[in-house]
């Protein structure tokens, strides 16, 4: 039986255009853009023009984009960033973000005379905007507000522009992890009230191990990282020449192709739905499963049974992906974090599935057919 890949919030397959468009730069045009030489300079061109192409698709500036080694370093910078240059003397998040936000904070607020609160959830699991302009107003000291665009567990997206207009009402430094979104969704961050966003070329069939961070042109912030003038002085060391070549050609080839295949991997999530409703008893889903949601994500819930506690395990043995939360905790054993916030029913057990344009409906009617026997 073939593998049946249903984890893409955890990663996606690299896209043979994107590998094809990176193969020269790990060959021919190996050069070092911080050469002087003509091997360099193609290198640093390439670049350049990579930066030019990700800062058309998200209407920003080509200053304002820089390229990271991915999602968690980008989500380090903008928080460390806004404590450490922008005067930021309390943390407003929420207990459902990714741990390279959530950690973050927490080591923040635990190392600096910095404080932390975590703004109320609704009973789907969005951002009470009520809960979060109250602490915004009852507040003192500058605020960084650090909410992510879309769960990557369950998919709930934040109205990014409400949040922004609050932040700016309130003088707030607003960092938003874009990490599921970038690829996924049209920005305008040229008309969009944020400071800072982050992007994983993974997410959307690019290279693991290059991401970006903007950071809006009116934000001053120093260098994160030290050792070279690269990346403008604000990152030093050698660029991921091919890595940042496919992160642009996958956003390209993700952004060319939106309507269609966001369009087709809507239909799959719902396929999907349908089928579990009808031939999964007691199945529930967590999130905002057919409103504000991500179209990639569909998290649900099956009872908890001695059949149903092995279900992951068993998807495994059926050469079926799929995962009970993020893939950067799944070593830990301890359960979905964002689960237990808004779902926390011991007697349940939470599947999350993930969809790309390369997944098709015989799939779904696999594992559903699987699910049916193993729970």
């Amino acid at each position: 039986m073939d593998r049946i890949y249903f984890d893409n919030a955890a990663t996606t397959a690299l896209d043979k255009e994107v590998l094809d468009a990176m193969i020269p730069y790990l060959t021919t045009h190996y050069g070092n853009p911080s050469s002087i030489y003509s091997y360099g300079r193609e290198s640093r061109l390439a670049v350049e023009n990579a930066r030019k192409s990700v800062a058309k698709i998200l209407n920003a500036n080509p200053g304002e984009i820089f390229f990271t080694s991915g999602g968690t370093e980008s989500n380090n910078m903008a928080i460390c960033s806004a404590i450490r240059d922008l005067n930021c003397k309390h943390i407003i998040s929420s207990s459902i973000e990714h741990h390279a936000v959530l950690h973050t904070v927490e080591n923040q607020a635990c190392n600096n005379d910095i404080t932390l609160s975590f703004v109320q959830l609704t009973r789907e699991g969005h951002i009470d905007l009520e809960d979060l302009e109250s602490q915004l107003a009852a507040q003192e000291e500058r605020c960084l507000v650090t909410l992510m665009h879309a769960n990557n567990e369950i998919g709930n997206i934040l109205d990014i522009e409400a949040v922004g207009e609050l932040c700016k009402e309130y003088n707030a430094i607003f960092h938003s992890d874009c990490v599921q979104t970038v690829g996924h969704y049209p920005f305008d961050l040229r008309n969009t009230p944020v400071h800072f966003i982050s992007g994983s070329g993974h997410k959307f069939h690019g290279p693991k191990g290059c991401g970006i961070i903007y950071v809006n042109e009116n934000v001053k912030v120093k260098p994160f990282i030290l050792g070279g003038g690269q990346e403008r002085n604000m990152r030093a060391g050698t660029e991921n020449l091919y890595g940042i070549i496919g992160f642009a050609k996958a956003l390209e080839m993700a952004t060319e192709n939106h309507d269609d295949e966001s369009l087709y991997i809507l239909s799959l999530k719902k396929y999907m739905i349908q089928q579990l409703e009808e031939k999964i008893p007691g199945v529930t889903f967590n999130g905002d499963v057919l409103g504000k949601c991500l179209y990639t994500v569909t998290n649900i819930s099956v009872p908890k049974t001695e059949k149903s506690e092995m279900v992951l395990f068993n998807l495994d043995i059926n050469h079926i992906c799929a995962s009970g939360g993020s893939a950067c905790t799944s070593g830990a054993n301890q359960g979905s974090h964002v689960i237990r916030f808004i779902n926390n029913n011991s007697n349940q057990v939470a599947i999350r599935f993930s969809f790309s344009k390369y997944n098709t409906k015989d799939e779904i009617d696999i594992v559903v057919g699987k699910l049916s026997e193993m729970i």
